[in-house]
């Protein structure tokens, strides 16, 4: 398997990229609902400072991945009706939009509650505002509502690679599989949809 994208699938880096962002955004995710149950004060400050170091890493690795994006090739879609390509494109970008949105309303939050932040306590990483109580509350509700948004477009993500793997047989799914090869006989293109 190549390093970069061909016409046939994502290359290692892409798929990398991809399914090591998502374990890291689910999991820290499901790691910021379970917070709460925090033996006692001193192990939630050292989760929420785990939950954040993960956060910004999330952020970083976005950052590189759309660097690896603008220089690798992208494989041309699958045959889809043209407004299944636009859905997909239109959820990728949402995504794409959620992945920085949600660690930098956490950062925010953070500033605006006036609460140091490092990254795995290697170094300091500066606010982004100054502290404002009032609108710490709203960058909260907002870090927590965006992860229930970002929870609902994967629903679609999933839904619709599930469906072109086991309905309609096609590559989309296998060709970002991390051990997933191309089927040389997919779906043709006047197939039902």
């Amino acid at each position: 398997m190549s390093l970069r994208s061909n016409d046939q699938q994502w290359g290692t880096v892409a798929k990398t990229f991809h399914w090591l962002m998502a374990l890291a955004i689910l999991g820290n995710g499901l790691f910021g609902l379970l917070m709460d149950l925090a033996r006692s004060p001193m192990q939630k400050i050292n989760w929420l400072a785990l939950h954040k170091s993960i956060g910004l890493t999330v952020l970083a690795l976005f950052a590189l991945r759309l660097l690896w994006r603008a220089l690798d090739r992208r494989p041309p879609d699958e045959p889809a009706p043209r407004w299944q390509q636009l859905a997909a494109h239109l959820v990728h970008g949402v995504l794409y939009v959620m992945i920085a949105a949600i660690p930098l309303s956490g950062w925010w939050f953070n500033s605006l509650a006036g609460k140091p932040l490092q990254w795995f306590k290697l170094f300091s990483v500066p606010a982004l505002a100054g502290k404002n109580d009032a609108l710490a509350h709203v960058a909260r509700d907002l870090h927590e509502y965006l992860f229930w948004l970002l929870l609902l477009v994967l629903v679609a993500h999933v839904g619709a690679a599930l469906k072109h793997h086991l309905v309609h047989r096609n590559n989309v799914l296998r060709r970002m599989l991390p051990f997933g090869r191309p089927r040389h006989d997919p779906s043709p293109p006047g197939a039902s949809r």
